[in-house]
């Protein structure tokens, strides 16, 4: 556990450190969008965040290499090479969406080639586990298929979130939080070493938005880019693929002792199936009602538009900070809510407590629309939206909502008064002509 902690310090700082640079040089280098009808933010923001990520990246896995035990996955596995490759061109890809943009068609072109290289060098999925059975072998093209299949979707999952201060750092952070326990809960307690890099690659995942989020929470300094979201994706979908399909179901038969027990106690097995899915819950169901409300509508599935998740709950009138927290909430519910499921044998009383935090969320959810009204006597204490209009000493609001006209406050003001103030605001003098004041 030392080892990965210091493996997330190192990359979490790295991060942190580069921000800064990172943001200097994309002011300097004009990849500073301004602001779309779409954007929730009111000034231009400066982009690029993922050269940052990518550097903490790079160091974690520098500083994992040289670890006594971390050390020998860079010998024993080909997974940790297939990433860089895979990052690196996601990487570039999304430096020049970030700068001169890029056609959705070609940017998912070379998704899928990214996708391709990594299966290419052996990140693929072998065989489904299937409960009660055991598992599937797939054919090549078959876990090919699967493969890309995933990187894509977690990567155009993880991009469409891309839309508040904070939040897809944050969500990716929570996800990988969850592969992390449950791949090293399979590393060190069942002695499955085809977990341990799923559990590397997440800590470094873990990393890397720790140390860009003190810079992307609201207001947000800089945002990540695609250079950045697209590549959080691509390692949650290797996360996933390094251990689908890699779990052997007689090594933790052996330590169970038996196989019924290790079907229906709840053992994880069969987690690899439902974890990278309930981990990017959110983001999938984001994706999936963006592609259907947009074919819908006779549009373009890659046609950009305001009425994501996060721009409902604007919308509902959340602010901006609430908005992000209550999607990191839902997130953390599942995603966590999954792995204890895996980790316990009272599986009722996770469900029982997943079902009760689930009736807060929807409680804090549906706070908008209750508008309450505070006591006469503290009213005077408490922030306007909470104060009576008529009893707050409001009396155009109060007569507004009375549906009586308000007067308004040029009304007031004495013809002289108004002639001297038409002339200040066209940046005339208010003295007579011989430059004698008025009286």
């Amino acid at each position: 556990m030392r080892e990965y902690l210091l493996v997330l310090f190192v990359s979490a700082a790295v991060t942190y450190l580069l921000v800064g640079p990172v943001r200097k040089f994309a002011i300097a280098a004009g990849a500073m969008p301004a602001v779309r009808a779409r954007d929730v933010h009111r000034e231009p923001t400066p982009r690029l965040g993922g050269i940052a990520m990518f550097g903490g990246l790079l160091a974690g896995l520098l500083a994992a290499s040289q670890l006594t035990n971390l050390g020998r996955m860079f010998v024993q596995s080909a997974d940790i090479k297939a990433l860089l490759c895979g990052a690196g061109i996601m990487f570039v890809l999304g430096v020049l969406d970030d700068k001169w943009g890029v056609d959705a068609l070609v940017k998912l072109g070379g998704q899928m080639i990214a996708a391709g290289v990594m299966v290419w060098q052996g990140v693929t999925v072998i065989s489904i586990p299937v409960p009660g059975y055991g598992p599937v072998a797939v054919t090549p093209t078959q876990g090919m298929i699967i493969s890309v299949t995933l990187v894509v979707v977690m990567v155009n999952a993880v991009n469409f979130i891309d839309g508040l201060d904070g939040l897809a750092a944050g969500m990716v952070c929570i996800a990988a939080m969850a592969f992390f326990l449950y791949s090293y809960r399979l590393w060190l307690g069942y002695g499955i070493n085809d977990a341990a890099p799923a559990a590397l690659f997440s800590a470094v995942l873990i990393g890397m938005c720790l140390g860009f989020l003190p810079h992307n929470l609201h207001p947000a300094r800089i945002f990540m880019g695609d250079s950045g979201s697209m590549m959080l994706g691509l390692m949650l979908a290797v996360a996933a693929i390094s251990i689908t399909g890699r779990v052997d179901p007689d090594l933790i038969t052996d330590r169970t002792g038996s196989k019924t027990l290790t079907v229906h106690a709840l053992v994880p097995i069969y987690i690899p199936l439902i974890l990278p899915l309930t981990v990017i819950a959110l983001p999938l169901a984001d994706l999936l009602l963006a592609v259907v409300r947009r074919t819908w509508a006779g549009r373009s599935p890659f046609a950009a538009d305001k009425q994501h998740l996060h721009h409902r709950l604007l919308e509902v009138g959340h602010s901006h900070s609430r908005a992000v927290l209550i999607m990191y909430f839902w997130a953390a519910l599942i995603a966590f809510g999954t792995v204890a499921v895996s980790v316990t044998n009272t599986g009722r009383t996770v469900i029982l407590a997943m079902a009760g935090l689930c009736l807060l969320g929807l409680g804090v959810l549906l706070m908008p629309r209750f508008k309450p009204r505070a006591p006469k006597a503290v009213q005077p204490f408490v922030p306007p939206r909470y104060r009576d209009a008529g009893e707050a000493g409001e009396p155009e609001a109060a007569a507004a909502a009375a549906g009586e006209p308000t007067t308004p406050a040029m009304a007031e003001l004495s013809a002289e008064d108004k002639a001297m103030l038409g002339r200040l605001g066209t940046g005339a003098t208010a003295v007579g002509p011989r430059g004698e004041r008025r009286s």
